[in-house]
């Protein structure tokens, strides 16, 4: 925010010099950016009025004048300028004198007509932004003739960029940076300047106005204000330069009211012009969706049910805290004003102004919390200006319509957590000072503590802790004197926490790098992945970008646009990327929030090695990988045929962990493929990580003291059924003396029917003490044929 250290001074007195008061507001949290002198090279410029003109004899386009400068001092000067007239008051800058670009005029000769000087316009003053007209600056008739023009303006002034964050919206005013500096500074003291009563008239104007209505949430209250007799124009100089000199613009005397108002007290306001309203009433209400509205920048504006808007006889007139219609806007036939003075939601304001993209200053400080006590105090500046500058007849009667009174937060602050927490006990005892000049009130003490109630314009003053970061602040961290913190006990992951750590060592130990990406994706990715219930996925109110609007119901988008990403950059080796994150999956009762493990293999176009090419990676790879992963959490995963959208036909397989669906594991369908520019192969798992969060401890198991004895077993089953469902099977009828069943062997072709496979076994036979006989083993054998064939296997 940019502040005039002259204006400044009109709401605070301040016994220390304009660099002193910067590193004290840098050192307690609001930065000073830069300190600029205003115009520093004009010097010499004057006050002058035109006595005569004439136009020059030879010279086409030039007036040749004479400039009176008071007590009788009078100077020649040639001007190309439209605007000057005989009796005019003028900006001049004599021989001798300095403009804004540091050029130093004299004499110069047209012809015979010697020019002492010239008159100037605002942008040689150095503010361009002053006046709208091209041509020379002119003055008030009341302006002091021969009086310096730079002191006469105000020019004699430093401007401070402050930057402010995002929790001090009461510093995006001058009083709200005068309320600080007189917390900082000793010595200072805050108030208001002084503006004439408006003469205000007594008629009732609301008795031909239906009234003011609110619907929804979004304005806690709305005070409306109304002048006739308006006479559009300029604003006095004065007020024009503290404009310009605070980053804002000049328009016309009704806007610019509203806005030193705004920039003085931090309310924003806005002026309709009443003739312009459909309707004799107003109301704010959320926006109707498709409803569309032209700005005042001339922008049609598409909005939506999330949009708050000011509307008069069912017609949008105005995006309510972020800028005005262009059907209710003033002009210079604007006869009668209607003046807005609200409070507004800062969420509303804030999503309005990002996604429609208008950056207004009225939108910048609604999102940061304005003022709820303060519309009527500003209403009445507006009105004080208006009839001050003789801009219009105002009127004394104010409509007012709000949900319910402002209630001030109270908060409780005591001493033994000042202390520990600043670990400054002195600052404990102070404490209580510091917050009465920040403007909060003990409302009631006791042994503990002591009760303070916040002001209306510290939104951001809630908990206890926030008193004493104030407490701590104004004091100033740097004054804060060092010491060891207190020792804890150490801390502890949390069950989720120490899961995700394991997975990540034990996914990293199989060669994975981790990835981070964010929780909320673009719906091009999972129409890429042929997605199947994309319009059920949550979708975000208020997104960074159209391209993370919906919360992903997987994480595999995320990584494959990763993937993609680095094959588009040239990267022709291996890629493998997990991540542990969030899926929000849409279902009957509303979206359901998954943590999850997600991880993929990218077999990458380069295969050259030394000593031969590379091993592609295949399913069973990925399989054994993910295998690792949950054997490091003491989980035994069973794997199932299955089919899913984006998984390759034969190449996809459920995960079933203790004997429930958790995922799956797939090769990613060509076509998927394709879509994302993929060159070579990709296989992926992803599970869920609740079945994974029991409490495991590994515990060491001894190895078998005596051999084991082999047999091997081929059996007959449907081409459909699972192998390590079989062999689980016959693990189960061996017990418990057979200890391991292994797949060696899967054979279809000549000699089996077309719906049955051959599957060929290996069966480890072990006692724990001692060495089994081959008729042992022979009679174990035997029975666990016979159970199979029981069951209606085929043994061969």
């Amino acid at each position: 925010m940019l502040l005039s250290w002259n204006w400044l001074q009109q709401f605070v007195s301040i016994p220390a010099p304009i660099d002193q008061v910067a590193d004290r507001l840098t050192v307690t949290g609001s930065e000073v950016e830069s300190l600029t002198q205003v115009s520093p090279k004009v010097s010499g410029l004057r006050i002058a009025k035109v006595l005569e003109t004439k136009v020059h004899p030879t010279k086409s386009g030039l007036t040749v004048t004479t400039l009176d400068l008071g007590n009788g001092e009078r100077r020649p000067c040639v001007t190309a300028a439209k605007n000057v007239t005989a009796g005019c008051i003028v900006s001049y800058a004599p021989s001798g004198s300095t403009i804004a670009d540091g050029m130093t005029l004299g004499f110069r000769d047209f012809d015979g007509f010697t020019s002492d000087g010239m008159m100037v316009s605002a942008a040689e003053l150095g503010l361009p932004e002053l006046s709208p007209v091209h041509g020379i600056l002119l003055l008030p008739d009341d302006a002091p003739i021969g009086a310096d023009l730079k002191t006469w303006l105000g020019l004699d002034d430093w401007v401070i960029d402050l930057s402010i964050t995002p929790n001090r919206g009461d510093m995006l005013s001058y009083l709200g940076t005068a309320r600080e500096i007189a917390a900082l500074i000793p010595g200072a003291s805050l108030h208001l300047p002084e503006l004439r009563p408006a003469l205000q008239q007594p008629g009732d104007w609301s008795v031909q106005f239906n009234g003011v209505t609110l619907e929804g949430d979004g304005c806690m209250a709305y005070r409306l204000g109304a002048a006739d007799s308006v006479k559009v124009a300029a604003s006095p100089l004065e007020w024009g330069v503290r404009l310009c000199l605070s980053g804002m613009r000049p328009v016309n005397n009704v806007v610019d009211a509203t806005n030193i108002a705004m920039l003085a007290l931090g309310q924003p306001l806005h002026a309709f012009d009443a003739a312009s309203l459909p309707a004799p009433e107003i109301t704010v209400r959320p926006a109707r969706p498709g409803e569309t509205m032209m700005s005042l920048d001339h922008k049609e504006r598409v909005l939506s049910d999330g949009d708050l808007v000011i509307s008069s006889g069912g017609v949008a007139v105005g995006l309510a805290g972020v800028m005005g219609g262009q059907n209710s806007e003033v002009t210079e036939s604007t006869g009668a004003v209607l003046i807005e003075s609200a409070c507004f939601s800062a969420p509303a304001i804030s999503r309005t102004s990002r996604r429609l993209g208008i950056p207004s200053e009225a939108a910048f400080r609604y999102a940061r919390g304005v003022d709820p006590c303060l519309t009527e105090l500003s209403l009445s500046w507006v009105k004080a200006l208006l009839s001050q500058w003789g801009a219009a007849r105002v009127y004394e009667k104010e409509i007012l319509c709000q949900k319910k009174p402002f209630e001030p937060r109270r908060v409780f602050l005591t001493e033994r957590k000042t202390a520990l927490l600043t670990a400054q006990p002195d600052l404990a005892k102070t404490g209580k000072e510091t917050l009465t000049r920040l403007g909060l009130v003990a409302s009631a003490e006791s042994a503990e503590g002591t009760e303070y109630v916040v002001p209306s314009w510290r939104n951001d003053l809630s908990i206890e802790e926030d008193l004493i970061e104030e407490v701590a602040r104004i004091h100033g961290y740097q004054d804060s004197r060092p010491r060891i913190p207190e020792l804890y006990g150490p801390g502890q992951l949390g069950e989720f926490m120490s899961l995700h750590r394991q997975i990540r060592e034990a996914a990293m130990a199989r060669g994975y790098s981790e990835a981070i990406t964010y929780s909320f994706i673009s719906p091009d990715w999972l129409q890429k992945i042929d997605y199947p219930e994309i319009d059920s996925c949550k979708t975000l109110t208020n997104p960074i970008s159209a391209d993370l609007s919906v919360m992903r119901p997987t994480i595999l988008p995320s990584l494959l646009a990763a993937v993609s990403k680095a094959e588009k950059r040239g990267w022709r080796d291996e890629i493998r990327l997990f991540e542990c994150g969030k899926a929000f999956v849409p279902s009957p009762e509303g979206t359901v929030e998954f943590d999850r493990l997600c991880g993929v293999v990218y077999a990458g176009a380069e295969r050259r090695r030394l000593y031969g090419a590379r091993t592609a990676e295949d399913f069973f790879s990925v399989k054994a990988d993910l295998l690792a992963l949950l054997v490091s959490r003491g989980v035994r995963g069973t794997f199932i045929p299955a089919s899913l959208p984006w998984g390759h036909a034969g190449q996809t397989a459920q995960v079933l962990l203790n004997g429930k669906p958790a995922g799956y594991l797939a090769q990613l369908k060509p076509s998927i493929s394709s879509a994302w520019d993929l060159s070579a192969p990709l296989f992926f798992f992803e599970i869920d990580l609740a079945p994974l969060a029991r409490p495991f401890k590994p515990c060491y198991k001894q190895s078998g003291e005596f051999p084991p004895v082999y047999r091997d077993i081929a059996l007959l089953a449907d081409r459909g059924a699972s192998s390590e469902a079989i062999a689980s099977e016959i693990l189960e009828l061996g017990k418990p003396v057979l200890r391991s069943v292994k797949l060696f062997d899967l054979y279809c072709g000549q000699g089996i029917p077309e719906d049955k496979k051959s599957l060929a076994f290996s069966m480890a036979y072990r006692l724990d003490d001692r060495t089994m006989t081959d008729a042992e083993v022979e009679s174990r054998h035997s029975a666990l044929r016979q159970a199979l064939e029981k069951k209606g296997y085929v043994l061969r």
